[in-house]
């Protein structure tokens, strides 16, 4: 029983010996806010004689600058990590991250961050992060495929590095039926702060994209919006194309009918000239042939005369001789 309990206050005791070396290290800088030509002091407390390693962070999460100190036997160290250049590429304006790193005290870590800006005047600079997000998708799309979205992270201007498990940690897709789908596993990194996601939609209508950006206790939005369609600008244009050819077609037959049908109203033309010459030449042959008519009356009218006459005479002759 005695020796349970020694057991179990030794364990406490190497817990709270532990526990106190997890929190012996802190990190301090001597200013805030830097700009060219002013260098950056760290200074703290560690563990006596232990080795530490103290990194720069840039704007978008690469290390910038690091080194490897000695604490003194009293527990302090003050290093310059470095003395500012001027801005860059490399090193560009923004708000930095000084981290100090503890291989012998569990990788435990302490960090602080810092301003480099273009002026050095005593000015209250607020040291915060400009974190961005800008999402790129189709304007179009078409329902059962795939569709690419694209994601820019920046923080202060620099692209972001990190793993989009992490950075886009609760990005989501806004349905057209009012449902919301996560795509936070879904991300693949395509460059440092470039990542991308294939998509198949499979309802008709508008989807809306939010991306979420969280990096250094930063929050960033970005949304972007599509329109799913039965079909896409391919095929509309193909109809397009094929229903210009069939009017091309029917344009083409109705030049074909009116030269036609201009040919056939000049036929028509010359059959009603031939009908009006021809009616013409019958109104002459009736109008000849009244003055025949009346010819022959005239001719006929005194032999029919005649042979009354006679006849009159034989039928008096004849009375008498009875």
């Amino acid at each position: 029983m005695k020796l349970i309990i020694i057991g179990m206050m030794i364990f406490l005791s190497l817990g709270l010996i532990q526990n106190s070396y997890s929190e012996n290290l802190n990190l301090f800088t001597n200013s805030k806010v830097y700009s060219e030509g002013q260098p950056l002091l760290t200074y703290g407390n560690a563990l006596p004689n232990e080795d530490l390693l103290i990194r720069l962070f840039s704007p978008d999460g690469t290390i910038a600058n690091f080194d490897q100190i000695k604490v003194d036997k009293d527990g302090m160290f003050n290093h310059v990590l470095v003395v500012w250049p001027s801005p860059s590429a490399n090193f560009p304006y923004g708000t930095y991250t000084v981290e100090v790193l503890s291989p012998e005290q569990n990788g435990i870590s302490k960090r602080v961050d810092v301003k480099f800006t273009s002026t050095s005047e005593l000015v209250d600079v607020p040291v915060d992060r400009q974190i961005n997000t800008i999402v790129f998708v189709p304007e179009t799309g078409v329902r059962n495929e795939s569709i690419r979205v694209f994601v820019q992270t920046t923080s202060d201007g620099l692209l972001i590095e990190g793993e989009p498990t992490t950075l886009l940690a609760t990005t989501h897709v806004h349905l057209p039926n009012g449902s919301v789908e996560n795509l936070s596993n879904s991300f693949q990194t395509l460059h440092q702060g470039l990542y991308y996601v294939d998509y198949i939609p499979k309802l008709l209508g508008t989807y809306v994209f939010h991306v979420v950006t969280f990096h250094q206790g930063t929050v960033s939005h970005g949304s972007a919006a599509t329109t799913i369609l039965s079909q896409d600008i391919k095929g509309i244009s193909e109809q397009i194309i094929e229903l210009n050819s069939i009017l091309d077609e029917t344009s083409a037959e109705l030049n074909v009918l009116k030269s036609e049908i201009e040919g056939f109203g000049s036929t028509l033309e010359k059959a009603s000239g031939n009908i009006d010459a021809s009616v013409s030449t019958v109104s002459n042959s009736v109008r000849n042939i009244e003055e025949a008519s009346v010819q022959l009356n005239s001719l006929l009218f005194p032999i029919v005369a005649s042979i009354g006459i006679i006849v009159a005479l034989q039928i008096v002759i004849i009375a008498r001789r009875r």
